[in-house]
């Protein structure tokens, strides 16, 4: 059994799916704070390659880089015996992917999951583990009373309202991506109670950012921005008066590295992590915002409602906010403009998407 191997720099800090939206900026913010990183990606999806240029560019010589799938056992521990510290991040991350190849979903999801937990158990001294999952656990939520005020869905019970979703919701995964990220924050959250393992789990909201720029379905707000400024159609289904609350990928960074430094008294816990009731939006409301703010208008196409869509999602930070004292810093309006500025850079011109209109998904 092996031993963690801290480098002269200071511990090294493992990120699977390291060259996606958020790990990139994890990434960045430990490389920018010295610390070693090993990025562990299968460069699958589109543009991740950009991300990850854009790091060794940033940061030479601090960043090293694994080219593997989390799937391969032996990949997975070869990263792991390494590692001072773990964040799993890697994932299928579409719930309509998920609907057209459950059986690949469920091996990314579950067996990736299991292969970081196995190599982490194999360890005479475990690291550290972060596992983010996903409010899709808690199902579509169909008890949830709600009315339709203005432009939105509010909860008919002021409670909920006013604080939002938190832990004592009962698990009802709903769609293949539901029970995948599902059983895989159970299997983080049981290997913590069975084999001690110091690991904890992030049920997240809506997170957005800069370096997300995909073309998958979840990342609905970047998704938007984009969207509109190529001058694309998006399908809303439903009315657009689901909410959501977003979180600017910064105060997220913020969360995850102040859980992983109390991970100690942390382990085996889970903890809803989002943009909160003050940070909360429907579609049809950012679209206002889009248009306000931005100038940015969308073509806009709608379609029948989706089976699983929660018309309404807002999380209660509570339980990690007592835990560590985080909340979200930046709001709704500032982080959508810092994304904006970003994509103007990324992006700066319009370019046709080909392929079938771009769906506006919320994860």
């Amino acid at each position: 059994m092996s031993r963690r191997a801290s480098t002269p720099e200071g511990p090294l800090t493992l990120i699977t799916g390291g060259a996606g939206f958020i790990g990139t900026n994890l990434a960045n913010r430990l490389l920018s704070q010295g610390a070693p990183v090993v990025v562990l990606d299968d460069v699958s999806r589109p543009g991740v390659e950009r991300n990850l240029e854009w790091l060794r560019t940033r940061h030479p010589g601090r960043l090293q880089i694994e080219i593997a799938d989390v799937r391969d056992a032996v990949a997975v521990r070869r990263a792991v015996d390494r590692a001072d510290r773990i964040f799993h991040l890697a994932a299928q991350v579409a719930v309509t992917t998920s609907l057209v190849d459950p059986v690949r979903d469920c091996d990314i999801n579950v067996r990736g999951t299991l292969n970081i937990l196995e190599a982490a158990r194999a360890r005479q001294r475990p690291p550290p583990l972060l596992f983010t999952s996903t409010n899709k656990v808690y199902g579509a939520l169909p008890d949830v009373e709600l009315a339709r005020r203005d432009r939105r869905y509010v909860p008919a019970d002021p409670r909920l309202a006013a604080g939002g979703i938190d832990e004592r919701r009962p698990l009802d995964f709903h769609s293949p991506y539901g029970c995948s990220k599902g059983a895989a924050d159970q299997y983080v959250l049981d290997y913590a109670r069975c084999f001690g393992l110091p690991a904890a789990v992030f049920r997240m909201s809506c997170i957005y950012g800069p370096h997300q720029c995909g073309t998958e379905d979840p990342g609905w707000v970047a998704h938007f921005l984009m969207r509109a400024r190529d001058g694309e159609t998006l399908t809303i289904y439903g009315d657009g008066c689901q909410v959501r609350d977003v979180l600017f990928v910064e105060d997220l960074v913020d969360a995850l590295l102040l859980a992983m430094r109390g991970i100690d008294r942390l382990a085996g816990e889970a903890f809803n992590i989002g943009g909160g009731p003050r940070n909360s939006v429907s579609l049809l409301e950012l679209l206002d915002m889009m248009a306000e703010r931005l100038g940015l208008t969308a073509r806009i196409a709608h379609a029948g409602w989706r089976s699983g869509d929660q018309r309404y999602y807002v999380t209660n930070n509570g339980k990690f906010s007592a835990a560590t004292g985080w909340s979200p810093a930046i709001s709704v309006l500032e982080g959508m403009g810092r994304l904006h500025d970003w994509l103007a850079l990324a992006r700066p011109t319009a370019v046709a998407v080909s392929g079938p209109t771009p769906r506006a998904a919320l994860s």
